[in-house]
């Protein structure tokens, strides 16, 4: 079968009245490389699938399990208590569509733009003053112990920014301090046996959403330009599509 390598929906069109569906991660798209990210909106190109992170989406699952139990019964996950961190997860009536990606998750219209912002979020929680607080679930197996806001990456921070940035625009007051419950796969047992186990931590991190307003214009100036921008030195996909199309000549 052929693959489908050039799309006819979900393209950007610079003369369409309807807002334009832009989700959370195709803003980190934007900012690690704008020309493959016009590449994939304008003109329906997009980069190669990579593997499904199915070991990953079944710890999420099980995470939020286990936070769903103490937010029937409101009260905080033992995790919490073990970092002071006075809340508990948040009970609203939006809160299983904020975490499905397939029903946009939490939305706002950005009218300067006309882009309709999404993101489908692990979790909130809530402090005692009514204020949220972002969560995000991450799972990995990796030497180094993740344990301070340094160690994550940057397109971690931007989507907790981004989520913080949603929450505000639907009208939510939200603590500028994002969680990350960071589940670290361990490799020094003894044996598989069938187990694997994790070395849990809560990663807190401050943000700050002021870039998000800037950026937003940036896309929309991205995609309305007639051509792609040039490449990015450090994109791979970039590097490898020139490489390509000058060993073809």
């Amino acid at each position: 079968m052929k693959p489908n390598v050039r799309r006819a929906r979900n393209r950007f069109d610079p003369t369409a009245t309807a807002p334009f569906p832009l989700s959370r991660s195709k803003i980190d798209f934007f900012l690690e490389c704008p020309r493959c990210f016009y590449l994939d909106r304008r003109e329906g190109i997009e980069r190669p699938p990579s593997m499904p992170f199915t070991l990953n989406n079944a710890v999420d699952t099980l995470l939020k399990k286990e936070f769903d139990v103490h937010r029937a019964r409101n009260t905080a996950h033992p995790l919490m208590r073990t970092y002071g961190i006075d809340a508990v997860p948040f009970q609203h009536p939006s809160i299983e569509q904020w975490r499905t990606a397939l029903r946009r998750g939490i939305s706002y219209h950005h009218i300067p733009t006309n882009f309709l912002v999404f993101g489908a979020i692990d979790d909130v929680w809530v402090d005692p003053k009514g204020e949220l607080m972002i969560v995000d679930y991450k799972a990995t197996a990796k030497q180094e112990k993740v344990t301070v806001a340094a160690h994550l990456y940057e397109g971690y921070k931007h989507q907790a920014e981004v989520y913080q940035w949603l929450f505000r625009r639907n009208g939510f007051p939200v603590s500028n301090t994002a969680y990350f419950v960071y589940c670290n796969g361990e490799t020094d047992r003894a044996a598989f046996d069938g187990k694997l186990e994790f070395d849990i931590r809560i990663v807190p991190y401050v943000g700050s959403d002021a870039w998000v307003e800037g950026t937003l214009q940036d896309i929309r100036r991205c995609l309305e330009t007639p051509a792609a921008p040039g490449p990015v030195a450090a994109c791979a996909y970039c590097s490898y599509r020139d490489a390509a199309t000058e060993a073809l000549r």
